[in-house]
């Protein structure tokens, strides 16, 4: 298994893990996602392949003050062979050397088994409650 950064003709592979790992809601734009992240922090879109194929991401960010997982989702015939563990390692690396002193993360409440996941990680639930507000689609088609 090789990580390494992700390029243009990785879309279709990476769109398939998000579908196929349940990353995406009706709502979601993951090409535009992708085309941001390509415009800021780039380096903080990673994928891990076996043989060559795309099987597993994670798509950090740091917002100046703390760092943020998303996207990390591997295929269900690559899971429990420690891949998520490298990319997650690999992005907390990549985090940390930008300043981050922290990581945050949203998980949805429905998905349990990604919370033992993460909790085996060492993450923790902060006691919050995440809000958010969608803003117009305008710019995101």
């Amino acid at each position: 298994m090789k990580i390494r950064n992700y390029q243009h003709s990785d879309l279709a592979a990476v769109l398939q893990v998000w579908e196929v790992c349940r990353l995406l809601r009706s709502w979601s734009t993951p090409e535009y996602d992708i085309a941001m992240k390509m415009a800021f922090q780039p380096d903080l879109l990673l994928l891990a392949c076996v043989d060559e194929r795309v099987v597993g991401t994670v798509m950090a960010g740091y917002d100046g003050q703390r760092g943020w997982i998303n996207y990390l989702g591997v295929l269900p015939d690559y899971q429990r062979r420690g891949i998520a563990s490298a990319l997650l390692a690999e992005a907390e690396l990549r985090l940390q050397a930008l300043g981050a002193r922290t990581i945050k993360l949203q998980i949805r409440r429905d998905h349990l088994d990604v919370q033992v996941f993460y909790a085996s990680q060492g993450y923790h639930d902060d006691e919050v409650v995440g809000w958010g507000k969608r803003l117009s689609t305008a710019l995101t088609g």
